[in-house]
């Protein structure tokens, strides 16, 4: 599907807007491109295609604030990525028919707006300390099952997996933010390498450069952000809503084609 001058304009505005407000928490906004990229019928190897790449731009600013800040630790970190990787690849790889894919990403959308609220609504800031030990394979298997989902779709999982160790109280939230960060990173790469591997990546090089440019600018307004000053909450409350929304229409509509 080409897109008028207009609509690209239009998308350019909402991905510059998403950059900064996930890229001010260390997140991409995958879920969010992928939201606003169905609402124009895109074709959803383009979708895919179009949010790993914004996704890979915004977090690199993040993740590179974050080491400049001394909450980079690998080594805890390792295990999360270490089967997150090759699955992201893997559910990247998978050749979906496009009634699956809708089927898949309708499912995602709206469990990835539930994540969110519960996020907003319980963690709004960076002050809870108090965390658990748990052992290494409950890393390996929240990474695994994560990263192949996200490959799939086309995020980088960090919607799924920060809330879920908010709720282990796994870290601070500084350095759950900071994992999240990287865990995009690295996943969004590897599901981009699953799309070229099966010959399935697909962005029209007008809006790669035009999307890539704004998640640029505002991924790096966002990272900019005082993480203190700003209190993205309200935001999240508002974009779940949206992804929400647009994850039943796409279930409803794309998928089934009830309406």
């Amino acid at each position: 599907m080409i897109l008028s001058l207009t609509s690209i304009i239009f998308l350019c505005i909402l991905f510059f807007v998403i950059a900064v407000l996930y890229g001010s928490v260390g997140f991409g906004g995958g879920s969010s491109y992928l939201a606003i990229l169905a609402l124009l019928a895109v074709s959803f190897f383009t979708m895919r295609s179009l949010a790993l790449v914004c996704n890979i731009i915004v977090v690199v600013g993040s993740t590179y604030w974050f080491i400049k800040k001394g909450h980079f630790k690998i080594a805890d970190f390792f295990p999360f990525v270490i089967t997150s990787v090759p699955m992201a690849f893997a559910g990247a790889s998978f050749k979906l028919e496009e009634q699956v894919f809708f089927v898949i990403l309708g499912g995602v959308l709206i469990i990835a707006a539930i994540f969110l609220i519960w996020q907003a609504k319980n963690y709004s800031g960076f002050e809870r300390e108090v965390t658990k030990k748990y052992p290494a394979f409950i890393h390996y298997i929240l990474g695994a099952g994560i990263g192949f989902v996200s490959g799939m779709v086309g995020i980088g999982g960090g919607i799924f997996l920060a809330p879920i160790l908010y709720y282990l109280k796994w870290g601070t939230s500084v350095k759950i933010a900071a994992l999240s960060s990287f865990f995009i990173l690295v996943n969004s790469i590897s599901g981009l390498g699953g799309l070229f591997y099966s010959q399935t990546f697909n962005a029209p090089v007008s809006m790669l450069i035009a999307l890539g440019l704004a998640v640029l600018t505002g991924g790096q307004v966002g990272v900019r952000l005082s993480f203190k000053k700003l209190s993205p909450s309200g935001m999240k409350v508002i974009t779940a809503v949206l992804v929400f929304i647009i994850g039943v229409r796409v279930l409803l509509v794309n998928a089934l084609n009830i309406l």
